[in-house]
């Protein structure tokens, strides 16, 4: 990876003090006239009392936080880090997904992940014991939904039959699927049904040893040539300047989702600015 094919992707409009209707407007658009290549949301639903994540942080839903991105900016792609798949219903997200992309004329970027938030799990209907494989078997419904003239399903947790969904996605045969998550069976789904991997929080070095094991999984599963490069995607756990940058690039990173130190105050839009200003001229 070279660093004039470095992405720069905005992460946070959906939590903290961007939740505000005409903050959330005033930010995508700042950070869409400077140049990000992206705004990506996570996905938390229903978070624990005293967790390591603020359950007291306010955050939009992620699908809802994009449909309203995607009617105030024009250029921006739009991704999601990553949707906790087996909580969802996959018949309906497959539908809310092609909704978001054709609204955005084909600007959405799909990240999927298992979930590890326990009591979110049960919350929503599922268990950490079953969420890998709930989430194998929800994907490969959706891309069946998608991809398919006379769709139709068997598996433990979704059937159908003689249903289908219109409109198509505007990309195809769907949007951009992204993996997240840090283990090997998340690598092995990455390499043999997705466009690409997200890690969250990695340093240089950390990526650096990922993209071989990514690389090395990718060799030995014999990653599908339909469906091309490996597209890496990391937020770091800190600021960067772009001498950081051009090593993320040297690691084999292609897209940097960067977040601001705190999601509350004005941090986000000076972010935004600074970016702007240091990084997206030089890289983007």
């Amino acid at each position: 990876m070279t660093a004039d094919r470095l992405k720069l992707a905005l992460f946070g409009l959906h939590r903290g003090s961007s939740v505000d209707a005409d903050t959330i407007v005033r930010r995508a658009r700042l950070a869409e006239e400077a140049g990000f290549e992206a705004l990506w949301v996570g996905d938390h639903i229903a978070l624990p009392r005293g967790g390591g994540d603020s359950a007291e942080q306010p955050r939009l839903e992620a699908l809802v936080a994009l449909t309203y991105l995607a009617a105030v900016t024009t250029r921006v792609r739009l991704g999601v880090g990553v949707l906790v798949l087996p909580q969802r219903q996959p018949v309906l997200l497959a539908k809310q997904l092609t909704s978001i992309d054709v609204l955005s004329r084909g600007r959405l970027t799909v990240g999927i992940g298992v979930g590890y938030v326990e009591p979110e799990l049960r919350a929503l209907g599922t268990t950490l014991a079953d969420r890998s494989a709930r989430t194998d078997e929800f994907l490969a419904a959706m891309r069946c939904l998608w991809g398919e003239a006379e769709p139709a399903f068997t598996g433990r947790h979704v059937s159908f039959a003689d249903v289908m969904q219109r409109p198509l996605p505007a990309q195809r045969p769907h949007p951009p699927i992204v993996v997240g998550g840090h283990s090997p069976a998340a690598y092995r789904r990455a390499v043999r049904v997705a466009n690409g991997w997200y890690g969250w929080q990695l340093d240089v070095e950390e990526t650096r040893r990922t993209v071989v094991e990514l690389r090395e999984t990718a060799r030995r599963l014999e990653r599908p040539p339909e469906l091309g490069e490996l597209e890496i995607t990391i937020t770091p756990p800190a600021a960067v300047d772009v001498e950081t940058a051009l090593r993320y690039a040297d690691a084999g990173v292609h897209r940097l989702a960067l977040q601001p130190e705190t999601m509350d105050g004005t941090a986000i839009d000076e972010l935004i600015a600074t970016v702007g200003d240091a990084l997206v001229g030089r890289l983007g």
